[in-house]
């Protein structure tokens, strides 16, 4: 199995965490089709099409469980369903930046405010709504009080030479790109205009 620990996406960023008064917020969930609400064991499960919300955080996905521990912390789980993946929003902190991704399961887990994607995962660091940093394989965790993500490609072999590296072959992949305003992105060569052939 192929891992790679990516601080690098903390490192090339501005030191900023995700929203810290997320979980001071309350949970709201919204679904399709019935659920269920287990007070005795401080349990929610809903289907179809189930979307929750809690301060800046946005979790959408086909089916979702939520359980409350003893200490009061959360956890979530959320499947996607049929080419349909589920997906995870949360912004950071004092910028106009959010963590996206997507993946067939997410977990979430309140306490130390981590989040694994689960089966083909992407997730990106969006600056506004321009993707900055990108990174596929086939479990990423992302632990938003450090900034710091970790990813793992599957046991599958290697691609063949000349086939696409990401999420599901094995393979790990990460994007990063210059701030901007940043000295290295004020660095960057401008694209040549106008040359001849």
């Amino acid at each position: 199995m192929v891992a790679v620990a990516c601080g690098l996406l903390a490192a090339v960023a501005p030191q900023a965490q995700a929203a810290r008064t997320d979980r001071n917020q309350p949970i709201t969930i919204d679904a399709d089709k019935p659920g269920t609400v287990d007070m005795l064991k401080q349990v929610v499960v809903f289907n179809g099409n189930v979307v929750i919300t809690q301060g800046s955080i946005t979790i959408r996905a086909e089916r979702a469980e939520i359980r409350e521990g003893a200490d009061g912390f959360r956890s979530a789980v959320a499947v996607g369903s049929g080419g349909q993946q589920a997906s995870f929003r949360q912004k950071r902190e004092g910028l106009d930046e959010y963590i996206q991704g997507t993946a067939d399961r997410i977990e979430y887990e309140g306490r130390g405010d981590v989040v694994r994607f689960v089966g083909k995962a992407q997730v990106q660091r969006l600056r506004g709504s321009v993707a900055a940093d990108q990174i596929s394989g086939e479990r990423i965790t992302y632990d938003s009080t450090t900034e710091v993500f970790s990813v793992a490609g599957s046991t599958a072999p290697a691609p063949a030479e000349g086939a696409a590296s990401g999420p599901g072959n094995g393979r790990v992949r990460v994007i990063l790109t210059p701030r901007e305003g940043s000295a290295a992105a004020e660095a960057a060569p401008a694209p040549a205009s106008g040359a001849s052939r």
